[in-house]
């Protein structure tokens, strides 16, 4: 089998629904496909509800796996370790693939075979764009786009994000899988598990295609439109990395980070200052990542 479409999905089934609903409209590929779905330790009755049947794509082979060890990168290892197919084509259970999605992943597959594919994610927002959200601060949205040229991606600074991404199943389990210290946890919404992946495949000399052409809408929640979900964000991604930098080290903070602290928030405040809260909280973002990179190192184990 060419391809596993696997969704992962956690607590999430109004979001499910309407991405497997959208699904219907896909076109499909020319290689044999299946669709895994792994429901990762939800309470809200995605259990019950997949196991009801229904949603379907009757032209496919369908299949639903439990993973109750909590974590998307958990999830995402179970859809590598489970899937049939030779490629491994992640979709996000709050996104809207555009019809020929699947068919120009395929179409880079066939030509290059690469290690990974990274496709184009869109953001769809529900009621409109507030004003401080700006261009820049989309891409925690996780809005991507590295331009309308297919080509093959090798720089650490061009991550790609498993809302839209493909992966040669038996590469990436050669290399690791997924890092489960890293990724969205229930309730925490931290990251981080798919640009140490790409990043990981990179020094390994893997290659990985930029795909333009294979477009999907994520669809953003309203509660995520709040400059506290982007503070928050960043104070966790702090905390994770704070601790993972220690490792065995002595849990006092190096000094060097306490300057770096003040002037984070030296900067934030000045723009604030200066522009106002619409223009400064990309800083008020870098401030608090480092607190929470001064608490992680601190409090959190490794």
């Amino acid at each position: 089998m060419k391809l596993t479409l696997s969704i992962c999905t956690h607590n999430h089934l109004a979001a499910l629904k309407q991405t497997l609903a959208d699904l219907h409209d896909l076109h499909p590929p020319q290689g044999a496909w299946e669709l895994l779905i792994v429901n990762n330790a939800s309470p809200d009755g995605t259990e019950t509800w997949l196991a009801q049947g229904g949603w379907q794509r009757m032209d496919i082979n369908c299949r639903v796996v439990q993973e109750n060890q909590l974590g998307v990168a958990h999830a995402r290892n179970r859809a590598l370790t489970e899937a049939k197919g030779e490629y491994v084509v992640f979709l996000d259970d709050d996104e809207t693939p555009e019809a020929d999605w699947l068919v120009n992943l395929e179409q880079i597959i066939d030509y290059h075979h690469p290690a990974a594919i990274g496709g184009r994610i869109r953001a769809l927002l529900p009621n409109g764009r507030p004003d401080w959200l700006t261009d820049e601060l989309l891409g925690f949205l996780g809005e991507l786009d590295y331009g309308p040229v297919e080509r093959t991606l090798t720089e650490m600074s061009t991550p790609i994000f498993t809302g839209n991404a493909v992966f040669h199943r038996q590469t990436v389990l050669d290399a690791g899988g997924f890092d489960g210290s890293l990724g969205r946890r229930g309730n925490i919404q931290s990251g981080g598990e798919d640009t140490e992946l790409y990043r990981r495949l990179i020094k390994l000399k893997q290659a990985v295609r930029w795909a333009p052409q294979a477009i999907i809408h994520h669809r953003i929640e309203p509660w995520k439109l709040r400059r506290s979900y982007f503070l928050q964000l960043h104070f966790r991604q702090g905390r994770m990395e704070g601790a993972r930098k220690r490792g065995s080290a002595s849990r006092f903070p190096p000094f060097y980070l306490i300057p770096q602290l003040a002037r984070a928030h030296g900067r934030a405040l000045m723009q604030r200052f200066k522009q106002g809260a619409h223009q400064s909280l990309r800083q008020e973002m870098n401030a608090a990542y480092f607190v929470g990179y001064f608490l992680g190192w601190l409090r959190d184990p490794a």
